[in-house]
């Protein structure tokens, strides 16, 4: 069923006025109070998008979030969590959240990072058939295009779709200065719609899967005040270099980069 939503909080107020004004918004809502009613309803129904709040009785979200990704399935998800939780945030992105938000939060914002979740599970799009191109390989990787699977010194590492299509991506322009605009240009096609911390977290999850200190990335550098670089021979200070060329602004000042003072660590929320 198109933009169809599973919507699973224990209270029911939230319940009820969330799943009012996402269907005024053109959604159809699927309320669970529960994560054992969400898991016996994904037996029979497959939604676009689970929002599913952290703090529950019985089995909590996080635990939730991660039993679906053990199990394979990628299925969307959005988390609720208490806006002064970082943890709740980080561990809901290690274990393979695609957005939370902040209770409590403004419909409106939900509505938003909905669609922008379902348009980046558009990335599809991008990634096409498999391929019989030859393997890349950079460093200890190997990124197979026939299978879609990253290696890592011959061990396969887990790898979701959208993770591949952005390494794919950066694989193609090698050596080649992308800025966030052109980024969401060749993924998405709509430049200017994209939420910009969305694609912090994307670059951050990235880095986390292919660098050995994300902080200090190697592969995926920043060139501030110009975007991203992929360097396939992990070529150390190449983005500083390009960055002193371009006679770019010191560090400190507009770098152009929104989210990059954080590398290697989880993006804050927007709103702070």
């Amino acid at each position: 069923m198109a933009n169809n939503i599973f919507l699973v909080d224990d209270d029911p107020v939230v319940r009820d006025v969330t799943a009012e004004y996402l269907q005024m918004r053109g959604f159809t809502v699927t309320t669970l109070p529960s994560v054992r009613a969400m898991q016996e309803r994904l037996r029979s129904e497959r939604p676009q998008v689970v929002v599913l709040d952290i703090m529950m009785p019985e089995v909590d979200g996080i635990s939730a979030l991660r039993a679906l990704r053990e199990s394979g399935d990628d299925l969307p998800v959005i988390m609720l969590t208490a806006r002064n939780e970082v943890i709740d945030r980080v561990l809901g992105l290690e274990f393979g959240a695609d957005d939370y938000v902040g209770k409590p939060f403004d419909p409106g914002e939900l509505v938003a990072r909905i669609r922008s979740v379902m348009r980046r599970r558009s990335i599809s799009n991008l990634t096409g058939a498999p391929e019989s191109r030859e393997s890349f390989r950079f460093g200890p990787f190997e990124l197979d295009f026939r299978s879609r699977e990253l290696y890592r010194d011959e061990v396969r590492m887990p790898l979701r779709s959208s993770e591949f299509a952005f390494l794919k991506l950066f694989v193609n322009h090698s050596m080649t200065i992308l800025s966030r605009e052109r980024i969401i240009e060749i993924v998405y096609g709509e430049a200017g719609r994209y939420r910009n911390r969305s694609l912090d977290v994307a670059i951050w999850r990235l880095r986390r899967l292919i660098e050995t200190d994300p902080s200090e990335p190697r592969y995926l550098q920043t060139v501030w005040g110009h975007g991203y670089v992929f360097v396939p021979d992990g070529e150390v200070g190449f983005a500083e270099r390009f960055g002193e060329q371009a006679g770019r602004e010191p560090a400190g000042e507009d770098g152009g980069e929104y989210g990059d003072e954080f590398e290697g660590e989880m993006p804050e929320d927007e709103e702070g």
